[in-house]
């Protein structure tokens, strides 16, 4: 991502790791599959938007989104929707 600032390359790069590794953390069957499925799409489509948002120069936005796409992806594994395996450094894991 040239031109973007040293922080919003780093939670850029961040989240894309992040997303990469998490996997549902719940039976495909169960009640909170459906909830699974949500916030790993609304973590894709932040991060969308903040590549968007850099593009069009909008440094500001993109940081904010790439925030969000990480938080959706945090919360998500810290619930235990969302499986980050014992990544403490990507993820606020419970224990």
């Amino acid at each position: 991502m040239s031109g973007a600032p040293p922080l919003l390359e780093k939670y850029l790069a961040l989240t894309d790791e992040a997303l990469r590794r998490v996997r549902p953390g719940v039976p495909v069957r169960s009640f909170l599959s459906g909830a699974s499925d949500d916030f790993l799409s609304m973590a894709r489509a932040y991060l969308a938007d903040a590549r968007h948002f850099l593009a069009e120069g909008d440094r500001d936005r993109a940081l904010a989104a790439a925030s969000y796409a990480h938080g959706w992806l945090d919360a998500g594994v810290r619930l235990g929707i969302l499986d980050g395996g014992e990544d403490g450094d990507r993820f606020t894991l419970f224990r």
